[in-house]
């Protein structure tokens, strides 16, 4: 396959505003053994974008520092050692950088297929919440049928993902969200009920729902003054994982209540994960959550695609919290 020596990427001029990104050529990507080369078609819009173009989240060492942690596409070449695909295979990718391009390179290990009846823009979506999604929620979360989750954010791109996929595994969950619209779209996904916490409080209303008892896990990524609440909800040997802290970092939390209700208090970032961890993820959604999706059962929202030029705007449609679901980039020749 005859290949370009360039392609067109999103470039940060400098840290700052959605201004500052503009459309620039690079060389195309080089790849090494165990990596394979994506035509890209689409390429998913995530919070840690917004952060890096800002400054304040610079990609890992040996990383792209090209914005895109999820893209769908075409395989167009094969480094050495790669088995299992071949030139002309549609997936998607999850990448530690790189996706606002025409082309991204990705360890062999962290594309999946395509599953059959999404297309490129939905495909994208997929990568960064389902990973996200599976390795807290039920890997650290231990979610199990029966358990309760509340989800904060619900109608957030990472939101849609869990409420989803724990409804699936047999959990009954609850969402909050900010808006009468975000609530109505966590339930429509299959939250039992939705929270709007601009008008309700969460802890009190999940405590009725659930006979005072609390919840078992609870996946949240506002932090701030949301974790020593979460706390208080958590029924014994419940679990709060923290995927991000939006508002706040730092909290006090009760250590005596943590240890008299055996709660256990973790949380992960995913990027700077290594390969064959990310591999063994990738492995565990293909044989589990991949089929939720083939069957109609789990489908990403799509909230919104843009042109790879118009990148700026799909940043500012994020940074405003409009959207439900997923914001994605579709590459187009």
């Amino acid at each position: 396959m005859s290949l370009p020596t360039r392609m067109r990427v999103v470039d940060i001029e400098r840290p700052g505003g959605a201004e500052v990104l503009r459309m620039a050529e690079r060389p195309l990507p080089s790849i090494g053994p165990g990596d394979v080369l994506i035509r890209v078609a689409a390429a998913g819009v995530n919070r840690p974008d917004i952060l890096q173009r800002k400054g304040g989240y610079p990609p890992p060492r040996g990383a792209s520092d090209v914005l895109g942690l999820e893209v769908a596409g075409e395989i167009v070449a094969i480094g050495d050692g790669v088995e299992r695909w071949r030139v002309g295979d549609r997936v998607c990718a999850l990448l530690a950088g790189g996706g606002y391009a025409e082309y991204a390179a990705a360890p062999a290990g962290q594309c999946l297929p395509i599953p059959d009846g999404l297309d490129a823009p939905e495909a994208a979506a997929l990568p960064e919440t389902f990973f996200t999604v599976w390795t807290n929620v039920f890997e650290r979360g231990q979610l199990q049928p029966g358990d309760t989750l509340l989800v904060h954010g619900g109608s957030s791109g990472m939101g849609t993902t869990a409420i989803q996929l724990a409804r699936e595994a047999g959990a009954r969950v609850f969402a909050t969200a900010g808006t009468a619209a975000k609530v109505a779209a966590c339930e429509a996904l299959g939250a039992e009920r939705g929270i709007n916490y601009r008008d309700e409080d969460f802890v009190e209303v999940c405590r009725a729902l659930t006979d005072d008892r609390g919840v078992d896990v609870i996946l949240d990524m506002v932090g701030g003054s949301y974790i020593p609440r979460n706390v208080d909800l958590l029924a014994e040997d419940g679990r709060l994982v923290q995927i991000a802290v939006l508002t706040g970092a730092r909290a006090t939390v009760d250590f005596a209540l943590v240890m008299r209700r055996r709660l256990t208090l973790t949380g992960s970032t995913l990027r700077p994960r290594p390969v064959a961890e990310k591999t063994r993820i990738a492995r565990e959604l293909e044989a589990r959550a991949w089929p939720w999706i083939a069957e109609g059962r789990v489908r990403p929202r799509i909230h919104a695609t843009f042109p790879l030029e118009q990148a700026a705007d799909a940043h500012r449609l994020m940074e405003s919290s409009a959207h439900i679901g997923k914001i994605v980039l579709v590459v187009t020749d």
